[in-house]
Formats: structure tokens, C-alpha cells, sequence
């Protein structure tokens, strides 16, 4: 598959699900450059504004196989990853997988579970493999978990560990729409097919022949440099006990890397990396209690890294400049 076919699909594929998301195209790119990565979205807003029919809607696009959890504060761990029977008249033991087993995962109000089952889900994210009984098994490729959780505000929520949200490649926010997009979704709705009638624009062996040509897309040096000089900033800035890890970094590349080949280029520019850099970058960041208090956010903070860091104005290319 060359980069003009790619483009070509990735375009069909944003703009069905632009039909039936209305007026969220910024946050629909988002989600599949991060799918074009690899990585683990993590969609968090209030009940009510489609951050499950994204999900739905996105996982019937791609084809595979689809798998759904729908995390309650009783959710066994078991109840993810899957569980080892033993059948009396064979006298063996049998495991049957759990939903994780999928190509593409939801995981719906993932903060409603108990952080023991919560934590089930780190092994699968960072490794793409899953060990029961002492047994390990691998996951589907291409294996992608997307998230939903409500508000910590809200009654009968638990807050996911610093260690589980570094692991979703973006934080995500929908938002409610404008008065004249939900008009329009009214409208829509009226002549909507379920999703399930949704024809995959996207096999998975596509999607992974794509990934493949996202890790080969150029990062210069002095892209590199950039993001290093944010993160590095993030660490000692008063307001943050927490910076951007390393892995938070390695991360930011990669998004900006599958920005790039998004846009249809064959090198990262530093628009590519503040493009993602507000769903990359904040939910890694840990504000100091003074600052929370005084109502700061982690996307105001990343701006003001990005807004004082030093932009590379030139970006080699394959010998050029960009």
C-alpha cells in the first residue's frame, strides 16, 4: 500500500465516522492517528455527549474482531482477561478468553471498576499479551484499547494510577456540541443506520501495514531536541511534582510520526508535534496541590511549555528542507 491509498482510506474512514459523530472531526483524527500509532485512547467527558458510539463506531470501520467491558464496581479481573476451566469428563482445563481478546477493545467507565481490576488491563496495554494461571498468551494483532470514563466528580468512580493513564497514548475530551451540530444530529439521527450495518473500510491487516510505515516516517534531530527541551522544562517547572517521563516522550514522537503520515508526509514538522502534543501531554503530567487549587490544568500548562520551548524552523527531509 503506498501513501497516496493510505491517505485515501484513512480519509473515507474519519469522514464516515464524521457522520455519525457531528462536528468532532479534530477529535475523530486524533483518535486514528493514535490507532495509526498503536496506542490506547482514553475518552473522558460527561454521560451523554458519544464517547461510546466513537468508540462503536470507529471499531466497525476497522473490522476485526470487537470486544466490550463494561466495567462495574463487582468486575472481576477474571471477567477480563478470561479464566481456565476444568471440564470433570476430559479431566482437562480449558481457558476461555476474555473480551480482551479482541482487536479492538472498549472499555466502557473503566473508572467505575475496583483499581485491582483496573490494573488487569496494564499487562494487555503495555505488552500486548495477557497471563492467567501462570500462563501467557498473546493478543490479537492489531490490539487497541479505547476507553471511556466519566468525570472523577461523579458517584461510584475510582482514579485510574499514574502508572495505567502514562500507558493511553491521548486523553481525549468530546464536549457537548453547538446548538446548531446538535440540530443536525437530530436530523441525522432521524435517517441514521444502526452501526452494526457499518461495512469495515479498514481490514486489520491493513491497519497494521500502516503502523509499520508510521515507524519509518523521519523525526530529525532537531525535532528530537524540541520535544526533549518541553519535556525537560515540564520537570522543573514549581507547579508540577511530576513531568513528562521518557516514555512520555517516546510517545509524543510516535503520535507526532503518525500526524505526519496522516497528513501524507514522509517527515515529522514541529505543527505535526503541537497538533497532538494537547492529547499526548497533560493526563502524564501530576500537578502539585497548590496549583490544583488554584485551578490549573495540565492543557494550560502544556501550552505554556510549548509556547515558551524554541521552534526549529528548518526540518531536514530526506536531504531538504521542509
Amino acid at each position: 500500500m503506498n501513501h497516496d491509498q493510505a491517505r485515501e482510506l484513512l480519509e473515507r474512514l474519519v469522514s464516515r465516522v464524521d457522520r455519525v459523530i457531528v462536528g468532532k472531526r479534530t477529535e475523530i483524527e486524533l483518535a486514528v492517528v493514535a490507532m495509526l500509532y498503536g496506542g490506547h485512547i482514553l475518552l473522558e467527558d460527561v454521560p451523554g455527549v458519544g464517547k461510546t458510539m466513537l468508540v462503536r463506531t470507529l471499531a466497525a470501520c476497522l473490522g476485526g474482531t470487537f470486544g466490550r467491558i463494561q466495567f462495574t464496581s463487582d468486575l472481576l479481573p477474571s471477567d477480563v482477561t478470561g479464566v481456565t476451566v476444568y471440564h470433570g469428563q476430559s479431566g482437562q482445563f480449558e481457558f476461555r478468553p476474555g473480551p480482551v481478546f479482541s482487536n479492538i477493545v472498549l472499555a466502557d467507565e473503566i473508572n467505575r471498576a475496583a483499581p485491582r481490576t483496573q490494573s488487569a488491563l496494564l499487562e494487555a496495554m503495555e505488552e500486548r499479551k495477557v497471563t492467567v494461571d501462570g500462563v501467557t498468551r498473546a493478543l490479537p494483532k492489531p490490539f487497541l484499547l479505547l476507553a471511556t470514563q466519566n468525570p472523577l466528580e461523579y458517584e461510584g468512580t475510582y482514579r485510574l494510577p499514574e502508572a495505567q493513564l502514562d500507558r493511553f497514548l491521548m486523553r481525549l475530551s468530546l464536549g457537548y456540541p453547538g446548538p446548531e451540530q446538535e440540530v443536525e444530529m437530530l436530523g441525522r439521527m432521524l435517517e441514521q443506520h444502526s452501526v452494526t450495518e457499518i461495512k469495515p473500510i479498514l481490514l486489520p491487516e491493513e491497519m497494521m501495514a500502516m503502523q509499520r510505515q508510521v515507524r519509518s516516517v523521519l523525526v530529525d534531530d532537531t525535532v528530537k531536541r524540541y520535544l526533549v527541551s518541553v519535556a525537560d522544562a515540564s520537570r522543573r517547572q514549581p507547579q508540577i511534582s511530576l513531568g513528562i517521563s521518557p516514555r512520555g516522550t517516546l510517545a509524543w514522537m510516535g503520535a507526532s510520526q503518525a500526524m505526519a503520515y496522516y497528513k501524507g508526509r514522509t517527515f515529522v514538522i514541529p505543527d505535526d508535534v503541537k497538533a497532538v502534543a494537547g492529547a499526548v501531554l497533560p493526563h502524564r503530567l501530576v500537578l502539585k496541590t497548590e496549583a490544583k487549587m488554584n485551578g490549573l490544568k495540565g492543557e494550560r500548562l502544556v501550552q505554556e511549555l510549548l509556547a515558551r520551548a524554541n521552534v526549529p524552523i528548518f526540518v531536514k527531509a530526506s536531504g531538504g528542507k521542509a
